[in-house]
Formats: C-alpha cells, structure tokens, sequence
C-alpha cells in the first residue's frame, strides 16, 4: 500500500511539472484563449483644426504682427556731493567719477502696415534712445519713433522692410461685454505668449491712467511686457493695444485695460500725417460737481462740469467764461463731468467755434468760442 502511494505522489509531481511548463510556454496547447486588449474608440488624425482646437486660428492669424520691443537708454545717477569735496578727492584721485549707466526696458508693438509701421505704447518706448524690434520669424530690426501721444500713452514706430505680415483692424461695433479675447505679448521677457479672457466691460473711465481715456477692460493676462501688444478677438482682429493691469503685486489679478482699436487707429492715423495728435482746447480747469458743491453754489442738480479756472489769454478767457460757471453742453453735446468735457472738447478742430451753453448763478446763457491748438504734452484738466 505504501509503495502504491508513493508512485501515485511521484506520478501527480511530474504531471503538475509537466503542465506548469506546457502552461507558460506552449498555453495554446491547453485550448485556453489568448489574452485581447481592451477596445478603444479613437479618432482619426485630422489633417487640420477642428472645433476642440480653441482658438488657433485666431492666434495663427495674429500672433505672426505682434512684435517685441527692446529698449534702452543712457543714465546718469546724480553727481555725489563728495566728488567736488577737495580732501575726497585728494585720496581718491581726480579720475573718481561717476559714470553714465544704461537702463533697458522691454515691451510688445503690433505691426498695422505692411511697409513697417509698428503701434504700440508711449511708456513703452519713452526716452529710449536704441530701440530694436523682433518679429515672430526671429528677425530683428532697428525701429524709430514716428511719433507719440503722451496723454492717450500711443506711440507709433517705423522699421526699415517691407511686405510685414500687418493685422487686421476690428469693429468695436461688434464688441460686447462677455465677448472671448486673447491678449498677444510678450510678458516679463519670457517669448510671445497668449492667453484668453473675456470682455469685463467697456469704456472705463476716471482710472488716472492717461489724460484721455476709454478702456476696455479685460480678464485676459496682461502682465510687464505686454504693453503695446494686441488684444484680438476670435477671428484674430485687433479690437485693442494693452496698456495697463491694476495689480498690488506687479502681475496679473484679473483686472486688464487696453485701448481700443477706435481710437488707437484715429491717433495713429494723425500722428502718420501730422507727426502729432492735434486737439482742440480752451484753456480751463474743471471740477466734478458733488452734491455739496451743488448745494453750496445754489445748483439743482450735479450735471455739468464746475469751471475752477481759466488760463489767462486762453480762448475760454476771451470767449468771457468764469470761474464758477457750470459748463452744461458744447454743440448740443451734453456734459456730464470734466473728463467728458475734456474728451468733446479735444475732439473739435483748432481754429472754429463751438456752442458753449453755460449757468451762471441762476442763468443760462449761450457763449462761442473760438477753439485753440491744445499744448503738446500738456497733462493737466482741461
């Protein structure tokens, strides 16, 4: 019986050897399936965009006109008190001088021409006195100042070549609160860069950023070194040149303001022709009407802006406008406050007269008024 169990064990051990071998090298034998993998469902490859791209066209259309701008300048730190000290200079040599150091700054330009007109911001390039520009293909060129509008911070430049891939100029028509945009530039210095964002709203105003302002107001990242490029809406127009971020920390928090393509197209277009932007002006300040001021100077209403001086000799002056008056409208424009006196008044042509209607304690009374040239780089209220 022993010995029977014993060839029984052995015989067991040698099939179990034998099927553990047949099982790892030849399992096909055993009749048992072969392991599949599990079907996927993948798309095709498409030989172009499809609508889960996002924006790519767009960006292919505008990102070849955005530009980088590289400027620098010449600086001297002012003269240290010890270098004309007769005993400092004793010890340390005549030759102590200080010595003139260069500053650089950077920004971003979009090109409007094909013959190589390039816009971008004031600050941007302001006393630069090298500025080189590089295009999206690498090239790089030097550029000069065509011309500049301080107060609305524009600046166009001119480079040296022809048949530049320029963009396309937008409606601000079409554009609306809520509206997708893709800010184009090249911020902090890292390389052109794109983000997306919506339209947050139109026509801010009062942010004491320029003289003459009229933002549009964005979520898309804007950050140093942007300024100057494009803001372009999702067929790749240009509806706005970034200009400015409301930021604590230096970067972006969501808050953006551009320029729109409106008026950064009528400022280029007179500062091609003219060198400069002309404007009208009648030498006033004014001041925004609160309710305590309209209850102090005895006013129904806070409507108009408050004249609180007039530059002797101006045209305001010899039109006989007052400090005091209230300014209610200019050729049947009404006027809310002093930026919006400020903006109907740069609109009218230097040299013609305009309907100015006016209270004056308890009367209203019609005056005209021959329109001056508004002084270059003046920053102050009209």
């Amino acid at each position: 019986m022993r010995r029977l169990w014993l060839i029984f064990a052995q015989t067991t051990t040698v099939a179990l050897a034998l099927l553990f071998v047949v099982a790892t090298l030849k399992p096909e034998w055993l009749g048992k399936p072969q392991a599949t993998l599990v079907a996927l469902q993948e798309a095709r490859v498409s030989g172009g965009p499809v609508a889960s791209q996002g924006f790519r066209d767009a960006a292919r259309r505008a990102l070849p006109t955005v530009v980088h701008i590289f400027t620098s300048q010449q600086v001297r730190t002012p003269r240290h008190p010890l270098l004309d000290d007769p005993i400092f200079r004793h010890f340390f040599g005549e030759g102590f001088e200080d010595t003139p150091r260069r500053e650089s700054g950077l920004g971003s330009g979009v090109i409007v021409s094909p013959n190589g007109y390039i816009l971008t911001n004031f600050h941007v390039v302001d006393a630069a006195d090298q500025i080189e520009v590089s295009l999206a293909d690498g090239r790089k060129m030097k550029a000069r100042v065509v011309g500049s509008d301080p107060e609305s911070d524009l600046a166009v430049l001119q480079v040296e070549a022809d048949k530049l891939p320029a963009i396309t100029f937008g409606q601000m028509d079409d554009v609306g609160v809520g509206d997708i945009v893709l800010a184009i530039g090249n911020p902090f210095g890292v390389g052109q860069t794109v983000t997306m964002g919506i339209v947050s709203a139109l026509g801010r105003t009062h942010l004491g950023i320029n003289t003459f302002e009229n933002f549009i107001q964005t979520d898309a990242a804007i950050n140093p070194g942007n300024s100057g490029g494009a803001l372009v809406d999702v067929q790749g127009n240009l509806i706005g040149i970034n200009t400015a971020i409301y930021s604590r920390t230096g970067g972006s928090l969501g808050i953006g303001f551009a320029i729109p393509v409106s008026s950064a197209k009528q400022i280029m277009e007179q500062i091609i022709q003219n060198g400069q932007v002309i404007r009208g002006w009648i030498g006033v300040e004014a001041q925004e009407i609160t309710p305590e001021l309209a209850e102090s100077f005895g006013l129904p209403d806070t409507q108009g802006a408050l004249i609180a001086g007039v530059v002797r000799g101006s045209p305001a002056e010899q039109a006989g406008i007052q400090p005091g008056d209230v300014l209610l409208t200019v050729n049947q424009h009404e006027i809310h406050d002093p930026q919006a006196m400020l903006d109907v008044i740069a609109a009218l042509k230097p040299g013609t007269k305009a309907s100015f209607r006016l209270r004056r304690a308890r009367n209203i009374s019609t005056v005209e008024v021959k329109i001056g040239q508004r002084p270059a780089l003046r920053r102050n209220p009209e």
